[in-house]
């Protein structure tokens, strides 16, 4: 009897809904490294020449032409960035 008691308690709604509402609040850090680190000056360049070329290319209605160069430099300077805090710290 004590042992269907236990399932019933455990198994009740109101104990998951808690549950979830504790993972929403979780923020992963190296999330807000990245935020923080593409605040930076090097970081917005980078992100302004993606922006710029993104409308370019969204503009005309036929182009062989793509961001991968701008991408690949801006998300290069936001992992650097962060490698460097995150390096840093650890020591």
């Amino acid at each position: 009897m004590v042992f269907e008691e236990k399932m019933i308690t455990n198994g009740e709604p109101e104990d998951e809904e808690e549950e979830e509402e504790e993972e929403e609040d979780m923020v992963d850090p190296l999330d807000t490294m990245r935020s923080m680190c593409e605040e930076a000056e090097h970081c917005v360049h980078t992100r302004e020449r993606l922006e710029e070329c993104e409308t370019r290319v969204g503009s005309r209605s036929s182009t062989m032409e793509d961001c991968t160069e701008e991408l690949f430099d801006f998300l290069h300077a936001r992992d650097h960035c962060v490698a460097h805090k995150l390096f840093h710290s650890v020591k």
